[in-house]
């Protein structure tokens, strides 16, 4: 069997610096808001490039919290991706505003500055764009209209840890940045954990404040806050594990390179390559008419593929209140019918991938005609 990712091999490789690592914050015996969060957020804000990293309790917390301490609340509007993993939609719907979708480009699948143009209204408070698969948004134009038009830009990439944009990489570019570190993330916890990064100086400290009750001095709480803390422990790994990433994401690099060069021969579609950026290949999602077929033949084989995602945040029951229906989206829909995510991380073996390889070829050969 061929597993999708291998999570376990993450520890079994880096063991010994992990052991280590959670032993002396169980000998410190302070587990909530201690120096294992704060030197990994100066770690990872220096990383991504920002001047600030708020470490929190979950991707989902992340986003939502930067709305809040951006004053989203009712009655405004958020423009979000039609294509994206629901919690981008549930982080805006907590906040009591209104989650207004877009359609992707349909080759990088991510939303673009003309969309955005034609979905801002008066209510219109915030854009929040999603690094797909960890394959970076097209920011500039977004960020230049944004600013001319007096929005907040918050950025959810939750799968974009060591992506670029140019030489820069990802997490200091808007207002604020939303990280997931879910053990699955290209820089990953033993839980969940999450984060925002800013070079806002305010925002940042109001982030403080709302992740613990709404307080910066104990039993004093400015604010009706959250409890949504980074703890110790995960930021003892995300430590570790930040002083491989780059490694690791070289491996998926390679992983990538070698998927588009067996497989660009044959109908399939393939994720976009452009010289301007970097993706950190979170996922390698490729596109096909007959993508069930595809994935069937590849269980059979042993091979562990998924779908991100089957079904778009519009036709989900929990957004039925917004009224969209089927073909509201028709860009969303066709993608997230076609797309399948292959076999990529840091432990896929060099063996394993080539039979991951063989079995495509195979049943694409297959597929031709249908």
């Amino acid at each position: 069997m061929i597993p999708f990712l291998d999570v376990g091999a993450g520890y079994a490789e880096l063991k010994t610096e992990m052991d280590d690592a959670l032993q002396n914050v169980l000998a410190a015996g302070q587990f909530v808001l201690g120096p294992e969060v704060e030197a990994f957020e100066s770690e990872f804000a220096g990383y991504v490039g920002a001047k600030h990293c708020v470490g929190v309790g979950s991707g989902y917390d992340a986003l939502f919290l930067s709305l809040v301490a951006l004053g989203i609340g009712p009655g405004d509007e958020v423009i979000v991706p039609s294509n994206t993993y629901i919690a981008t939609w549930l982080a805006v719907s907590k906040t009591g505003a209104r989650p207004v979708p877009v359609e992707p480009d349909p080759e990088t699948m991510n939303i673009s500055e003309p969309a955005v143009a034609s979905a801002t209204t008066s209510a219109t408070k915030a854009v929040l764009p999603v690094h797909l698969y960890g394959y970076p948004a097209d920011l500039e134009p977004i960020l230049d209209y944004c600013h001319r038009h007096n929005l907040w830009v918050i950025e959810d990439a939750a799968q974009a840890h060591g992506a670029a944009i140019g030489e820069r990489r990802i997490g200091g570019h808007s207002d604020a940045v939303g990280w997931s570190f879910y053990p699955s993330k290209n820089l990953g916890a033993f839980g969940d954990g999450g984060a925002v990064t800013t070079s806002d100086s305010d925002l940042a400290a109001k982030l403080r404040t709302l992740r613990n009750y709404g307080s910066t001095r104990k039993n004093e709480h400015l604010l009706r806050g959250f409890n949504s803390r980074l703890d110790e422990l995960q930021a003892a790994i995300l430590r570790v594990k930040l002083r491989h990433l780059d490694e690791w994401n070289s491996r998926r690099h390679e992983q990538a390179a070698r998927y588009m060069e067996s497989l660009n021969d044959f109908d399939l579609t393939l994720p976009p390559i452009a010289p301007t950026v970097t993706p950190s290949w979170h996922l390698f999602v490729v596109r096909h008419s007959h993508r069930d077929e595809l994935q069937a033949r590849l269980t059979k084989e042993g091979i562990t593929t998924q779908i991100h995602y089957p079904t778009p945040p519009h036709l989900q029951a929990a957004f039925q209140s917004l009224g969209f229906g089927p073909g509201a989206f028709p860009i969303s829909e066709s993608l997230h019918s076609t797309v399948l995510s292959l076999p990529i991380g840091p432990h896929l073996t060099h063996d394993d991938q080539s039979v991951v390889i063989d079995a495509i070829q195979a049943a694409l050969s297959d597929l031709v005609g249908q």
